[in-house]
């Protein structure tokens, strides 16, 4: 139930940039009056933070219980990409999505999904088609459409993507980019579809080129890909241009942090206290017009007390006037809901991983840590019995990836990077169409612990000395149907496992989940083969000198 009740400190005010000791009186769940004083609590009153864009799904949590997390840090709402359900489960992934998020007071802003599937390249549950956007984006419910990570087609004029592009604009809704490496010249194309923002920049020249272009830069620092350091200079450049994101976040690291790790690093840095809230509460509320407050009168009362605007430690989170979170501790009750899911293909065996060797040089996927950019190299296979396998003493490891919508062939690669030296791992959380990716040493520890997804319909697992150890996740092999906090234990004891296999990865199966991305360059592999996302192809596991 809503209260009426007062709040007095030092008042942060994004939209006229002062900051002030006053007092806030907050009425029916919204902001009645905001007034000067003298005499007010030591704390600081700031709006919700807001990340600006994130895959619920990539927590391996539901909404709801996303919700629960996120606000013990002071985030009060997102800008929330369906995708990843959407590639399982197609309109009735979406629709999962807001509804579970409605169990919560916490403020979701789903958008279309644009690339569903991201390519046609890979085989997917489902397919969003254009006339579907168009169905998705007049509804109120839906507050943008969703990166364009089909950025050959935006550039080249397909028909498809530019009649989604279109619709975007007949509802006068912002349209989110992806389009990380694009040469100049396609950036101006790019932008001039009416793409508007961009989370893909790895560094300064590329992040200017597209703001010069007319886009807004996302700052992004999630499990996988951390661009923070190369890009938070934005902040004292081009402060008005500039959003905070985490894109994807697993459990533990949500656990320990959101966009409040952003906002305290930036301080500690120097950067103006204004420019760097800007960055997570006025710049994402302007540019996709969220519902959020921002501590104006006859705004919803969403709002974040801290002790100062040094250490930034959140003392009480509120939303619509409701406190949901306090000292550390989430007030948010655990929701019942639905597990849908899709999974329809069948367990494997040790012939099914076998590949016979070819004639010249092996290409091999170089993965690098904290980098969603993949490079390749050439080296010689090591072959046994005719067959090629993992040379563990050299870090070449077998990668396969498995159609979990019906039965096919594995698309068999190879990957450096991941450094195991003994088992496997394996997961249903492979972006974008979700299939089955594992990586091993052994093609026995592989088939062991691929069939151990099977088993639970999806999840996340790694196989050592013959024991498997799994985080079942039946919500579209996506998300967990449980506690978000002993989901966050499950999968850093899983992690941690993974670790201790050898690699010297931080996220191992967050870098894992981005080894089938074929929209992110160089050399990837979908269900269907090796990838050369530079020519947007299909390549040849051998290549002759």
């Amino acid at each position: 139930m809503q209260k009426n009740f007062t709040l007095t400190g030092q008042i942060v005010d994004v939209v006229a940039g002062t900051i002030f000791p006053g007092k806030i009186e907050i009425a029916n769940g919204k902001i009645a009056s905001v007034t000067q004083c003298e005499t007010v609590d030591n704390q600081f009153i700031v709006p919700g933070l807001i990340d600006a864009h994130v895959h619920i799904e990539s927590s391996m949590l539901v909404p709801a219980e996303f919700a629960r997390l996120a606000v013990v840090h002071g985030t009060t709402a997102t800008v929330s990409d369906p995708h990843e359900i959407a590639n399982v489960l197609g309109m009735d992934g979406v629709d999962f999505m807001i509804e579970n998020g409605k169990l919560t007071p916490f403020k979701f802003h789903f958008g279309a999904p644009s690339c569903v599937p991201a390519t046609g390249f890979e085989s997917s549950g489902a397919v969003i088609d254009a006339k579907q956007i168009d169905s998705l984006l007049k509804r109120d419910d839906i507050f943008y459409l969703s990166e364009m990570m089909n950025f050959p087609g935006v550039v080249f004029g397909d028909p498809e993507v530019h009649q989604k592009l279109a619709y975007a604009k007949k509802y006068n809704k912002p349209i989110d980019g992806h389009a990380p490496g694009l040469d100049s010249e396609n950036i101006i194309k790019y932008a001039a579809s009416g793409i508007t923002t961009d989370h893909e920049c790895t560094n300064i020249a590329e992040a200017l080129e597209k703001i010069n272009s007319g886009m807004h830069i996302l700052i992004r620092e999630g499990s996988a890909a951390r661009n923070f350091d190369a890009l938070v200079s934005l902040l004292g450049t081009h402060p008005e241009k500039v959003m905070f994101c985490s894109d994807d976040k697993h459990p533990d690291d949500l656990v320990a942090g959101h966009i409040n790790l952003l906002l305290k690093r930036a301080l500690k840095m120097g950067y103006d206290p204004i420019a760097v809230l800007r960055a997570c509460t006025l710049n994402p509320v302007k540019h996709y017009k969220l519902t959020s407050g921002l501590l104006q009168i006859g705004d919803a009362a969403d709002l974040v007390l801290v002790n100062n605007l040094n250490d930034f430690n959140v003392t009480r989170t509120i939303i619509n006037g409701n406190t949901v979170a306090e000292y550390g501790k989430s007030l948010i009750t655990p929701s019942n809901y639905l597990s849908p899911n899709c999974f329809k293909a069948l367990p494997i065996n040790k012939s099914d991983l076998e590949i016979e060797a070819g004639k010249g040089k092996l290409k091999v996927i170089s993965a690098v840590d904290g980098d969603l950019v993949t490079g390749n190299f050439l080296t010689n296979p090591l072959i046994e019995d005719g067959k090629v396998v993992s040379d563990i003493e050299n870090d070449i490891l077998k990668i396969t990836v498995i159609n979990r919508y019906e039965f096919s062939k594995p698309a068999i690669g190879f990957i450096s990077g991941f450094g195991l030296k003994r088992g496997a791992m394996a997961s249903t959380v492979a972006h974008d169409s979700h299939n089955i990716i594992c990586i091993g040493t052994s093609d026995a520890d592989m088939v062991s612990v691929i069939n151990s997804l099977f088993e639970n319909k999806g999840g996340i697992a790694v196989i050592d000395g013959g024991k498997t150890d799994i985080l079942p996740l039946p919500v579209a092999g996506l998300m967990a149907s449980a506690n978000g906090y002993d989901v966050a234990e499950k999968y850093e004891r899983i992690n941690k496992k993974a670790i201790a296999l050898g690699g010297p990865l931080k996220a191992p199966f967050m870098t894992l989940s981005f080894m089938a991305l074929l929209v992110i360059p160089e050399l990837k592999l979908s269900d269907k083969g090796l990838f050369d996302g530079l020519k947007f192809a299909f390549t040849e596991l051998f290549q002759n000198d």
